[in-house]
């Protein structure tokens, strides 16, 4: 009994310290004070009512504690208070430094404070002149880039299909190992384009090792979504045991509709190797349908192989071009209304825009496969495939080991569709899945965007609610958070984002953007779980 006693008095004393909830000895002063939310710690621990305490970049106390002056204090009452979300799969390379796109509003009115590019291979290769820009002006959330291998494949050796030379690969690991010493916090592929589909596993490995030895990890898009994914996961883990480093599986999914369920197999795969010591997890955006080139969603890889032109030229091949044919009539005939494809951008036609392949060709009374080719040929569009089982999506969320993250990227209001999730990923995960649904625990929900993709990433300062922390915060109205981006209307914010602090400076306050550019670069190099240094 005695020992009980005393086990039970250890706990409670860890729990306090873990959310800083032991009466300080003095006041706590401090800049600003969310006062009297809810406060989740993105542990996956249920919520407490509380207060946070921001002075400079930092928390400096998280729960209950003896308040002091402050120079603003928020009514948090009936509010959520959790730490930034961060965006584990991102594509605003090229938009977070672009003037217009720098702010990142649309991720802000999400509630994310950190997005992390260089996804599915493609990138800059140079870190430290892409951190040196992004600083240069500063961004509306925080920028970590993993080294995208495709990228680095065609700084080296172009489009070609085929296997590197000695000299090549030589070449490629140098780059990784400059990239990596330059910050960056891994590398990603993506072995459905061209050219990370020329890239064998071997090589793969090779490149691999150099993120290893700087103690980053590998993402994947992997080379199979559909009805080949238990054979592309298998590849992902073969390359964390011979790299040894741990491995990481981009928008998980089970594609197309003979594919329905083997999430479900590649999730057994994927914890049968946890079991047995390999660092496994993966990411998942909340919708039914992923988003491409129109290429890439109909044509094989033999297809594409060697770039865009190389492409046409096999269009108008009359042989190819016969074979293709047929297996693009195929492909949309298995799909049907089931699972059919949307034109998202579109520049030479923009009435195509937001249309499906097939009710395009019906108005224009011709064959859907001609729509097709008339595309690719005119420089490809963005498109939107509805593929997936709302089941399997389901499914996938609730995985302890899948964080949240969008595939998304930075947009200003525009003509163009694209997916809805550039807009809503992060409060159609709690707001709807979450709270209204209850597929989730809220508490969960939040890990799945706060502290589980920090601990993937390896960023030791963000991600929790503790003292000492970057003051990187997310407030969020639970009665009025929800995406509000459709598939027809996908420029739309989200509602019920209150404010949003990056580094203790408001991004949003009282639900409406402020314009700053607090966010910065995060290097891998600087990253230190006991700094305290401002930033």
């Amino acid at each position: 009994m005695l020992l009980n006693r005393y086990s039970l008095l250890l706990l409670l004393l860890v729990g306090y310290l873990a959310i800083g909830t032991l009466p300080a000895a003095e006041p706590i002063d401090g800049d600003i004070l969310l006062k009297g939310g809810t406060v989740f710690d993105g542990s996956g621990n249920p919520g407490l009512v509380g207060d946070v305490a921001l002075r400079g970049n930092r928390i400096v106390a998280v729960g209950t504690f003896e308040v002091g002056e402050f120079r603003q204090v928020i009514d948090c009452n009936g509010l959520v208070v959790a730490p930034g979300f961060i965006d584990l799969h991102n594509h605003s390379d090229e938009q977070i430094v672009e003037p217009e796109t720098r702010g990142c509003v649309n991720y802000l009115m999400q509630g994310c404070t950190t997005i992390v590019t260089g996804n599915c291979g493609f990138g800059p290769v140079n870190v430290a002149e892409y951190y040196s820009k992004i600083n240069a002006s500063g961004a509306g959330v925080n920028v970590a880039h993993l080294l995208p291998q495709g990228s680095l494949r065609a700084d080296v050796m172009g489009l070609a299909d085929r296997a590197p030379t000695d000299d090549e690969l030589q070449r490629m690991r140098a780059l990784a190992e400059q990239a990596m010493q330059d910050g960056a916090w891994g590398m990603t592929t993506g072995l459905i384009y061209v050219p990370g589909a020329s890239t064998k596993t071997d090589e793969l490995v090779e490149i691999a090792k150099v993120i290893a030895a700087h103690q980053g990890f590998y993402a994947s898009h992997m080379r199979d979504e559909g009805t080949g994914l238990l054979g592309a996961v298998q590849e992902t883990l073969e390359i964390g045991k011979q790299a040894q480093l741990p491995v990481h599986v981009s928008h998980f999914k089970s594609n197309g509709i003979e594919a329905w369920g083997l999430i479900r197999r590649a999730a057994e795969m994927i914890e049968q190797a946890q079991a047995e010591g390999q660092k496994v997890t993966a990411d998942q955006y909340p919708y039914i349908a992923s988003s491409t080139s129109l290429s890439a969603i109909l044509f094989p890889r033999w297809v594409r192989a060697g770039g865009k032109e190389v492409m046409v030229k096999r269009l108008d091949d009359p042989e190819k071009s016969a074979e293709i044919r047929e297996l693009v009539i195929e492909t949309l005939k298995e799909r049907g209304e089931r699972a059919p494809v949307q034109i998202g951008r579109y520049k030479p036609k923009p009435n195509w825009v937001g249309r499906k392949v097939h009710e395009i060709a019906q108005a224009e009374n011709r064959p859907a496969v001609d729509i097709v080719y008339e595309i690719v040929r005119n420089g490809d569009a963005g498109a939107i495939s509805f593929g997936m089982n709302e089941e399997d999506v389901r499914f996938g969320m609730q995985l302890p080991w899948v964080a949240t993250a969008s595939d998304g990227r930075a947009y200003l209001p525009g003509a163009d569709k694209p997916h809805p999730r550039s807009y809503g990923t992060f409060p159609r995960k709690i707001g709807h899945y979450a709270i209204q649904e209850k597929v989730i625990p809220l508490a969960k929900a939040i890990r799945s965007c706060s502290s589980l993709p920090a601990e993937i990433l390896g960023l030791a300062d963000r991600g929790w609610l503790q003292p000492g922390l970057i003051a990187d915060i997310v407030v969020i109205d639970p009665q009025t958070l929800i995406d509000t981006a459709e598939f027809a209307a996908p420029h739309r914010y989200a509602t019920g984002i209150k404010y949003v602090y990056i580094a203790g400076k408001p991004a949003v306050f009282d639900g409406v953007p402020t314009g700053a550019l607090a966010g910065r670069a995060l290097n891998r190099r600087d990253a230190k779980p006991d700094s305290t240094s401002d930033e």
